[in-house]
């Protein structure tokens, strides 16, 4: 039935969650955040989160550019301190960024089941994650050499939910949309994104949350198996 399956990268096959929090930890030592008042990089992260969904929401639709969003990020999470310091923002981004890099957990499955895919499929990413990290995290985590493809937003000019971004890897993967299936942990970006380019839809979701809209659900990777 299908030739070619989608992925989305972070937080269905990267454990962004995980590399995240490791990477906070990271910059909190080196910054010494606790002397400025900042209690611990768990808590640090969490009010960062709630900033970063927002701001990739506002870069999502288009309406902020990759770089406010790298910057802005941080300036608004130190400002919950009363700590406004441009300078620190920047270099806590930069810090974040080169962290992020170095912790490369998956979640569990992931190499496994994509290796099994490659057996039968063609393979692609989907992401509207940053170019050059998407790349990176493929590389560092070694799984980069299982995909046909990796489709960025930066590089189709589109990003999820745009039906264009999905036409644009089904070119390049020289796949139909019939006979392609994508897999994803975002209800609005990849799921619904992938359904209105007529794709097939498989949720992730650990959480076990319910997504009618989907095609299939699973909240573990190894489920892929009992579809494909």
């Amino acid at each position: 039935m299908y030739s070619a399956v989608f992925f989305d990268l972070d937080r269905t096959l990267w454990d962004f969650e995980s590399n995240a929090k490791a990477a906070f930890e990271a910059i909190f030592v080196e910054y010494n955040l606790k002397a400025k008042g900042i209690p611990s990089s768990s808590d640090f992260y969490e009010k960062y989160s709630l900033h970063n969904n927002e701001l990739w929401n506002l870069y999502n639709r288009g309406e902020i550019i990759k770089e406010t969003l790298k910057t802005a990020r941080f300036i608004l999470t130190l400002l919950d301190y009363k700590i406004n310091d441009d300078m620190l923002s920047i270099a806590l981004g930069d810090s974040y960024l080169k962290y992020s890099l170095t912790f490369n957990k998956l979640f569990p499955g992931a190499e496994e089941i994509i290796s099994y895919l490659k057996k039968s499929y063609k393979l692609g990413i989907i992401t509207n994650g940053f170019e050059e990290i998407q790349y990176h995290k493929l590389k560092i985590s070694g799984l980069n050499k299982y995909f046909d493809v990796v489709i960025t937003s930066e590089e189709a000019g589109f990003k999820k939910p745009n039906p264009r971004i999905f036409e644009y890897a089904l070119s390049k993967i020289n796949a139909k949309a019939e006979e392609s299936i994508m897999i994803g942990d975002d209800i609005e970006i990849d799921i619904l994104g992938a359904k209105n380019a007529g794709i097939s839809q498989i949720y992730f979701n650990p959480e076990k949350n319910k997504c009618p809209e989907a095609n299939f659900s699973i909240s573990d990777l190894n489920e892929i198996k009992t579809i494909l």
